[in-house]
């Protein structure tokens, strides 16, 4: 692969899940991004849904030189947050109502939903949300979670085990799992995705909160999102997804997580206000970050510019991408 190629490795961009335009298309030719993302909501059911996957998978097969198969993802946590419904598809309810089942009936749930899943071309979830909210009380407070009610419970050990089971379930479809929003977003008022400054100001490094990322990553999962929050009493002066604390050192070096390290959208995330797209980026690989999440395709071409020029010119930021994409090729392989 040369650099262009490898750098689309390390993208993934977001499409309406009811279908790419032409424009779309051609940003993932010139670019030859290798990674996609279905957005927003669609009724269209399995069959169109696989249709709409199956014409950005032509372009990118096209676009690139490798044989390299893209990964293809969408948010089916259920409830408030389902992208993908209509003939085909069950009707998810919520994380806390997932929550209250026993273990082995979410597991097998959760497989009837890969398998809906898969049938449509869909090889990644953005779920599980691994995020404690810390009592029912403050739910209704806490901007990003509690308030969809997209938590499994209210103390780690509950969430471990519903986003353990939650994630089997997916695999045993086969598709892959994501566990997200590392370290936390249980604890926050706003949320990043429409408010600027947010700040955890409680979780550490070792908090008791991270034990379902903790067991997550040793149940083998292969991916970890990352949340766009700040966490003042881990890295104060970095919001996560610029923090080599969070990325290298806790999740990596902490935790031993040798998967996908994958952003939380960094494009139309309020959060992200303060930097530019380009900046975003080459922050984001610098503190050890392995795959951006774009939803926004029309931020796309400054993004992979941005990552493409300083990679030509800064030898240290060309093997931090190599060896992103190299973990990114890496799981691809082992599916």
């Amino acid at each position: 692969m040369g650099l262009k190629e490898r750098i689309g490795q390390v993208l993934m961009v977001g499409f309406p899940a009811t279908g790419s335009s032409a424009a779309d298309r051609a940003i993932i030719a010139d670019h030859e991004l290798g990674n996609f993302f279905l957005k927003g909501r669609s009724s269209a059911g399995t069959e169109a849904t696989a249709a709409a996957v199956e014409r950005v998978e032509s372009t990118i097969s096209k676009a690139l030189s490798a044989d390299v198969d893209p990964f293809v993802a969408t948010d089916q946590e259920g409830g408030s947050v389902q992208v993908l419904k209509g003939s085909g598809f069950s009707s998810l309810p919520a994380a806390l109502t997932q929550g209250g089942w026993a273990a082995g009936t979410l597991r097998e749930r959760a497989a009837d939903w890969g398998k809906e899943l898969a049938a449509a071309g869909i090889n990644v979830n953005l779920a599980p949300v691994a995020d404690t909210v810390p009592s029912a009380s403050f739910a209704p407070s806490n901007g990003p979670i509690g308030y969809w009610k997209r938590e499994y419970g209210y103390n780690p050990r509950t969430v471990s085990a519903a986003s353990r089971a939650f994630s089997a379930g997916m695999l045993a479809a086969g598709v892959d799992p994501v566990i997200k929003h590392f370290p936390g977003l249980g604890r926050v008022t706003k949320n990043t995705d429409v408010a600027k400054d947010v700040t955890d100001s409680q979780t550490t490094r070792d908090d008791a909160y991270l034990k379902p990322f903790r067991e997550g990553i040793a149940a083998g999962n292969d991916w970890v999102m990352v949340s766009n929050a700040r966490y003042s009493k881990i890295d104060a002066k970095n919001i996560a997804p610029f923090s080599s604390t969070i990325m290298r050192g806790m999740l990596r070096e902490d935790l031993g997580f040798n998967g996908i390290i994958v952003s939380d959208d960094l494009c139309d995330a309020a959060q992200l206000g303060p930097w530019g797209h380009g900046t975003r980026a080459v922050r984001f690989f610098e503190a050890g970050g392995t795959m951006m999440l774009c939803v926004d395709a029309g931020n796309m071409p400054a993004i992979a510019g941005a990552l493409y020029s300083k990679a030509g010119k800064d030898p240290e930021f060309a093997r931090i991408i190599d060896a992103a994409a190299l973990h990114v090729l890496r799981v691809k392989e082992e599916r």
